[in-house]
């Protein structure tokens, strides 16, 4: 039990390490990717994205994220600790809001909070986007992995090809001009 207890710290330490880094060098990261394509729709290589998942959102139904094919999907994978993702989720909040009537779907994929952590949380954050259980989901982690950190969000266009994936904090106005691209 000791030693699962230093694999997780070393590996919380190794993602914060991870996430610090990637904010002050983005050419480490997916900052660099979304330059390289700002204002493109989607690059010609992008990779299908797996939508083939259903999981349950935080009145426990079930919501099958193939459902929001023909939707531009900020899919985002975070969890009620980290620090960055706390600075993301009002930027999500506001992109879901001006966004969506567009076709927007923000989503975020709580990767390892239970129920009775997830529903307080989302209430004083003021969440008004979709928020989903992950706990328990590898084969989601592992169909957009490797997550080396949170959060690790990606850009899913409407023809469902993963536009762009960055892993740690981005700019708000790099994410919103992809965003902008993609609809």
């Amino acid at each position: 039990m000791m030693l699962a207890r230093w694999i997780l710290a070393t590996a919380v330490a190794l993602g914060l390490a991870w996430t610090v880094l990637t904010i002050e060098m983005p050419w480490l990261s997916g900052e660099a990717q979304v330059a390289a394509i700002d204002g493109a729709a989607c690059p010609a290589d992008a990779k299908p994205a797996n939508l083939a998942f259903t999981l349950r959102d935080l009145d426990n139904r079930p919501v099958r994220l193939s459902d929001l094919e023909g939707k531009v999907i900020l899919l985002d994978f975070w969890a009620t600790w980290c620090g960055p993702c706390k600075i993301e989720i009002p930027w999500f909040i506001e992109f879901q809001q001006k966004y969506g009537p567009a076709g927007l779907q923000v989503v975020g994929v709580s990767v390892d909070d239970t129920l009775d952590k997830l529903r307080p949380y989302v209430s004083s954050m003021k969440m008004n986007y979709v928020v989903l259980q992950g706990l328990g989901h590898d084969d989601l982690f592992d169909a957009y992995g490797p997550m080396v950190a949170l959060p690790m969000t990606l850009l899913i266009s409407r023809e469902g090809h993963v536009c762009m994936k960055h892993t740690g904090l981005i700019s708000k106005d790099a994410l919103e001009r992809q965003i902008k691209g993609l609809l």
